[in-house]
């Protein structure tokens, strides 16, 4: 169902974006190449945001964090459950204390490697899942090294179980999934009317630099220029969802209908296939129902015309 394009990728980054706090970004930001951030405390100490699919690709970022301090992680911070953001969390030490959102945990328990298997084409290595160690509701407040870390949760959006890494100090947000600067936005497994409301949260925080889950690191004037294009996004899904699901026309069908939108130049455009089925299930008043992405992904393939290509 996926095809791996083996076509060379620019390497990741490793890019400072506040005294301590750094972004690495693995280009091109498409299906399970992630951006991940690490933040150095005064004391060397680190705390990691997210990993990444594979077992290459999670070294390589360990090898980056080892430019910066000879100590392991002491903390990982998962954004969401997927396995672009986890499926490197048991290469950490034992040591390594892993926080998330409490359905964060279940849902990685749940997933499995389901991921793998709907993107199958990726050499993923060794696999092995780690769920969280702390899970908390809300909202988390960590001292790392010195400085001040707030977790929020601002889901259900692009999953059930969205959390935010909000450094204050620094006004450095680590977005995860609730951002891709250039990609559509996935919300099968989140909500659409719930997406706006994350993205009111981001705005909320008022951050300098954004760090999107997939994509360019977003500063200044760039990070709400970005949160409107999101948000204008979901309006869109919202009104195709409402219109064809009171015409009686499946999400494929209004999918293809409104294959050339605004929004049609921006990476896997597929995901509206899925994002159509989540607004329709928001529609029927099943908002956090479970969908079966492995019968959805065959829409988004036919949307697609052909094997989704996957670089990871």
């Amino acid at each position: 169902m996926c095809r791996s394009d083996r076509r060379p990728l620019p390497p990741p980054v490793l890019t400072e974006v506040a005294p301590g706090v750094h972004a690495y970004v693995q280009p091109d930001g498409s299906w399970m190449v992630n951006n991940t951030g690490v933040v150095v405390g005064d004391d060397g100490d680190l705390l990691l945001v997210d990993t990444t699919s594979t077992e290459a690709r999670t070294r390589a970022l360990l090898d980056a964090c080892a430019t910066l301090s000879d100590r392991h992680a002491r903390l990982l911070v998962n954004t969401h459950h997927h396995g672009d953001h986890t499926f490197g969390n048991w290469m950490l030490p034992p040591t390594t204390t892993v926080v998330g959102h409490a359905r964060c945990r279940d849902e990685v328990l749940a997933a499995g490697f389901l991921a793998a298997q709907v993107l199958a084409g990726p050499d993923y290595g060794r696999q092995e899942l780690r769920p969280p160690d702390l899970t908390f509701d809300d909202r988390l407040v960590l001292h790392a090294g010195g400085r001040r870390v707030e977790l929020i949760h601002l889901g259900p959006a692009h999953t059930t179980n969205d959390v935010v890494v909000w450094l204050p100090e620094e006004r450095v947000l680590f977005a995860g999934d609730l951002c891709f600067a250039g990609g559509q936005p996935f919300l099968v497994e989140g909500s659409v009317a719930g997406y706006r409301e994350a993205l009111a949260g981001i705005r909320a925080l008022r951050p300098a630099v954004l760090v999107p889950g997939h994509g360019p690191v977003q500063r200044g004037t760039e990070v709400p220029a970005l949160l409107d294009d999101l948000d204008a996004y979901a309006a869109f899904v919202t009104g195709v969802a409402q219109d064809a699901h009171r015409a009686g026309r499946t999400p494929l069908q209004a999918a293809l209908a409104h294959r050339d939108n605004p929004f049609a130049t921006w990476q896997e455009t597929e995901r509206l296939v899925g994002n159509l089925h989540r607004a329709y299930a928001e529609l029927d008043g099943a908002p956090l129902a479970r969908l079966d992405l492995t019968a959805i992904w065959p829409e988004m393939t036919t949307f697609h015309g052909g094997p989704i290509p996957c670089h990871a």
